[in-house]
C-alpha cells in the first residue's frame, strides 16, 4: 500500500462488499481522530460489537490493517492512524462531509500521462489512483475532473510518488460538441445511478437516534457506504448532470443522516473511550 491509498481502489467500489476493516477505517477517520488519535482495543471492540462483529474478527483486521501500514501500534494495546496518512484522512474528510459542487464557468483539472510500455504497473496505478478521485477519462492518457480537486490530486499524486508521471492543467473546454454529451462519455453516468440509488434505498429507513448505539452504527455504516460514492462524482457541475440526477438526492439524504446521528453517535463513543 503507498501512502496515498487507505484501501485498494478495488476494496472501495460500490460493488463490493463491507467488510470489517472498512468499518474500522471510518471510525479511526471519523472518530479516534477527534478524540486524541488512538483508541484501546477494548474500546474499538465495543463499537465494533454495536456493529455486529465479535471480538475475534476485529483482533484479526486490525492486524491485517497494521500490516498494511494503516494503523500503528502504542502502547498499552492502543492503535492510532499512521501518521503518513493524515493529510489522506483530511482530504477525505473534507469530500465526505464538506461537498461543493464546481460551477460551470469555473476551470476544469486536466491529468496528462504517458508512461513507457517497459513501466506498465505504474500506469495501472496511476489509472488506479485517477479513478479514484473521481476523474472522468477523456482518452487513454488524459483524465479530466472539476478544478476545485486540484489541490487533493496533486496531494494523492505525491503521496503515492506519481506526480513525477503527471502534468496537471487548469484551463477552459472551447469543443463544438454539447458539454453535457462530452460529460457522458467521459463519466458513465448510467453505471453511476443503480449505485446512488442502491444507497437511498439501503438508508432511507428512519432510526431512532435516542439509542445511541444504534445511532453510532447507522452512522459508521453510512459513511462506510457514502465515502464510496462520493469520489464517483467530484463535484461536476449541477447544469450538465441529468436533470432529477439520483446522485443529488442521494447526497442531501447522507447530509441529513449525518447532522441528525452524528451528535447521538459522539455521544456513545465518548461514552466508551471515556
Amino acid at each position: 500500500m503507498t501512502d496515498g491509498e487507505v484501501v485498494d481502489a478495488d476494496e472501495l467500489t460500490p460493488e463490493a462488499a463491507v467488510r470489517p476493516q472498512h468499518l474500522i477505517v471510518t471510525i479511526f477517520g471519523r472518530y479516534v481522530r477527534a478524540h486524541g488519535g488512538e483508541i484501546r482495543i477494548a474500546d474499538l471492540i465495543e463499537m465494533m460489537g454495536a456493529l455486529g462483529v465479535d471480538p475475534g474478527v476485529v483482533r484479526s483486521s486490525v492486524s491485517r490493517l497494521k500490516q498494511r501500514g494503516i494503523l500503528v501500534a502504542e502502547g498499552g494495546g492502543a492503535y492510532r492512524l499512521a501518521p503518513s496518512l493524515d493529510e489522506v484522512f483530511a482530504a477525505g474528510a473534507r469530500r465526505i462531509f464538506e461537498p461543493r459542487r464546481a460551477q460551470l464557468d469555473e476551470p476544469w483539472l486536466l491529468a496528462s500521462f504517458s508512461v513507457p510500455e517497459s513501466e506498465r504497473p505504474v500506469r495501472h496505478r496511476l489509472r488506479k489512483l485517477l479513478q479514484r478521485l473521481g476523474f472522468g477519462q477523456v482518452s487513454g492518457g488524459l483524465w479530466v475532473a472539476p478544478g476545485q480537486v486540484v489541490d487533493e490530486t496533486a496531494s494523492a499524486l505525491r503521496g503515492a510518488g506519481l506526480d513525477g508521471y503527471v502534468e496537471l492543467f487548469l484551463g477552459s473546454r472551447v469543443s463544438s460538441e454539447p458539454l453535457e454529451d462530452a460529460v457522458r462519455e467521459w463519466w458513465d453516468l448510467s453505471a453511476m445511478e443503480p449505485l446512488y440509488r442502491g444507497f437511498v434505498d439501503a438508508f432511507r429507513e428512519e432510526v431512532d437516534e435516542r439509542d445511541e448505539r444504534a445511532a453510532f452504527a447507522a452512522h459508521v455504516r453510512a459513511i462506510t457506504q457514502w465515502r464510496r460514492l462520493v469520489y464517483l462524482d467530484p463535484g461536476i457541475p449541477l447544469g450538465i448532470l441529468p436533470q432529477g440526477w439520483v446522485g443529488v438526492e442521494a447526497g442531501q439524504l447522507f447530509a441529513r443522516l449525518h447532522a441528525r446521528l452524528e451528535p447521538h453517535a459522539e455521544r456513545f463513543v465518548t461514552s466508551v473511550m471515556r
